[in-house]
């Protein structure tokens, strides 16, 4: 059906592509993957015709027509929903005036036998084939089913394109992409922004899709659910398997390791002969031989060994500070946008260690949430923050509010403070912002290349709350990999909304579900939330519509207690002075204590065990200071409570 010969893409002196070729069918599904800035996107652009390789080309089989979801798409904003959706049939109407005027060409011709008349029957023939596979019928009803598919609701249908954020546009625009049915699906990223319903209804719609599809996802599960084929794109080089992503990780694996062992046993022949050559290369009896070996070494072709999953990003969060048992609190939350209630009642508690994924249905409010514990958005009810906790914060648009006039060294430097200041750009090699990268602008910058400056920012301080919105989103399969592994040993607090149920798989051990009404607490992993909704019937959860509340008004509840006099105000203020001296007091011996442990660490792997005694006297010294902090932790804790009271 679609056939790449030779393909050669450069930009300068970079070059993506060499002379790539390979052959899509009919019917395929495939994974192109591949690091951050390998050129996946391009190699899309260029499929879809919106980019010119430098050499080679690209042929499509007559008639076949091609469906591209980019990154960034451009949008009606004046049109509604359904509107901006029933875009994608604009096809049809065209194709309808086509038959019409064909029909009548055709029977008003007297020449049965001239190619003219053989033209225009061609042309019918394939203008009603086409609206065949359109399918003309019942336009409405199918415009319908794949947007509320997509996660809109019926009251949704009529609201203006401008109401949206920019994931609902792009389902608008997946949507009409799905309504259009092309002979082939490109699709850049499908999954970003669809809550983890919506990518099972787009699972099942693509495998029983009539045409080919070839998709970029950093969804490793999604990947494996709707692919039988991977292409990598490496070096310039594209290596294809006729499997999904799980096994080509397998074998690509493998491949590595029988490159590695070959290299190995190559350069053990270099070697070898390179000491020949010294040995014999002054001997005129030698010289000749000594030549000869170094010919053969000259046309020796070097194995390379693949860089597969070697450059990953090397995360470590700094150590969380200390805080309070209860880093949040929320009574009474709610939130709505005019007559458009998000949800009422909603009360929220989060413990010190907890690691929650935060899901819901579209438009329940999830970021929404996460904005009001931000303090970025106004709300109904209270929060009440724990002591002394400090919040990082990832939002699912932060890599847009990245400077890109800045470079990315200033970037980072220019909100680095103390000691990390000197190791900018080493902190920046952890995420493969090395050598002339360091110095390009922001705005050059590809979405993976931003998501990973934006994280990169988070580990300039220390936290003790991570809240992170959508952020693997444009991360590479290997970069959010190593993301979610410097997560899990992370010792902080962690609430994260995220759509990708491998990232989240085995990172959380809470799942809070909002909804309209109440929060819903399920302890567990959220495949065990998956299945528990599954059994539930995850069709009837997509199809149940949110229940739609009043606004309730906000009562402002004046105190009637009395005011206290001067003297309680001073008596006050003296107990506040008395906690804060307590609480630095506790910080001071902390820090000794902490110091002291981590010397004794340092003395105990060094321990002689033959010494029982003395084994014995110092394990028990450890466990005595061991013991003195867990108390004055205690103690800082309390105190710290009861100060917050002030």
């Amino acid at each position: 059906m679609v056939t790449v010969g030779n393909l050669t893409i450069h930009f300068g002196s970079r070059e993506l592509f060499s002379r790539i070729g390979f052959f899509i069918g009919p019917r395929d599904r495939i994974g192109l993957v591949g690091k951050n800035g390998a050129g996946k996107s391009t190699l899309l652009k260029t499929l879809a015709g919106l980019q010119n390789p430098n050499e080679g080309s690209i042929a499509l089989a007559r008639g076949t027509t091609v469906g591209y979801l980019a990154q960034e798409m451009k949008h009606s904003e004046n049109a509604t929903v359904y509107e901006e959706a029933g875009m994608a049939f604009k096809e049809v109407q065209f194709l309808k005036e086509k038959v019409e005027e064909l029909t009548v060409a055709i029977t008003d011709h007297h020449d049965y036998t001239s190619d003219d008349y053989s033209n225009k029957l061609e042309q019918l023939e394939e203008a009603a084939h086409r609206l065949d596979l359109l399918g003309s019928s019942n336009l409405e009803e199918k415009i319908e089913k794949v947007l509320k598919g997509l996660g809109f609701r019926s009251e949704d249908m009529n609201r203006k394109m401008e109401e949206f954020s920019g994931g609902w546009k792009m389902r608008v625009e997946l949507g009409k992409i799905l309504l259009q049915n092309p002979d082939l699906l490109l699709l850049d990223e499908p999954t970003n922004h669809l809550d983890i319903e919506s990518i099972e209804w787009l699972e099942e719609f693509l495998k029983d899709y009539a045409g080919a599809i070839v998709l970029i996802s950093h969804d490793r599960t999604f990947l494996d659910n709707v692919t039988i084929r991977t292409i990598e794109i490496t070096k310039g080089k594209v290596y294809d398997y006729k499997f999904s992503y799980s096994k080509y990780i397998v074998q690509r694996k493998e491949e590595v390791e029988r490159q590695e062992a070959a290299a190995k046993n190559q350069q053990k022949y270099i070697e070898d002969t390179q000491k020949l050559i010294d040995k014999f290369r002054a001997k005129k009896d030698k010289a000749a031989f000594a030549q000869t070996l170094i010919r053969k070494l000259e046309k020796l072709d070097r194995i390379e060994i693949d860089d597969f999953d070697s450059n990953k990003v090397r995360i470590s969060f700094p150590p969380a500070p200390h805080a309070g048992k209860i880093i949040l609190e929320g009574k009474a939350l709610g939130k709505a946008y005019g007559e458009n209630r998000l949800f009422s009642g909603v009360d929220i508690t989060i413990a010190r260690g907890e690691k929650i994924s935060l899901v819901g249905k579209n438009g329940v409010g999830k970021s929404t949430l996460i904005r009001m514990v931000m303090r970025k958005e106004s709300h109904e009810g209270e929060f009440t923050p724990g002591y002394s906790v400090s919040v990082g914060y990832y939002a699912q648009n932060q890599s847009d509010e990245l400077d890109g006039n800045k470079t990315v060294f200033e970037t980072i430097d220019d909100e680095a403070v103390g000691d990390i200041r000197k190791s900018v750009r080493s902190l920046l090699g952890a995420f493969l912002f090395s050598g002339d990268d360091v110095d390009k602008k922001v705005k050059v910058l590809s979405g993976g290349e931003k998501a990973r400056l934006a994280l990169c920012k988070l580990l300039l301080q220390p936290y003790n709350f991570l809240v992170l919105d959508e952020p693997t989103n444009h991360l590479d399969l290997a970069s959010k990999e190593v993301l979610k592994q410097a997560l899990m040993r992370y010792d902080g607090t962690l609430l994260v909304v995220s759509h990708d149920r491998d990232f989240l798989h085995g990172l959380t051990n809470l799942v809070y579900e909002i909804k309209p009404d109440r929060l819903r607490i399920w302890p567990g992993d959220v495949l065990d939330f998956l299945k528990e909704k599954k059994a539930e019937s995850i069709a009837m959860f997509e199809k149940a519509k949110p229940i739609v509340q009043e606004k309730k008004p906000i009562v402002e509840v004046r105190s009637s207690e009395p005011q206290p006099s001067r003297e309680e105000l001073k008596e006050r203020e003296k107990q506040k002075k008395k906690l804060e001296s307590q609480l630095q007091k506790c910080e001071r011996e902390i820090e000794r204590l902490e110091a002291a442990i981590a010397a004794m660490d340092i003395e105990i792997a060094d321990l002689d065990y033959t010494d029982a005694d003395a084994s014995k006297k110092k394990l028990d010294a450890y466990a005595v200071l061991k013991s003195e902090l867990d108390k004055v932790m205690q103690q800082w804790e309390e105190t710290g409570n009861e100060l917050s009271g002030f």
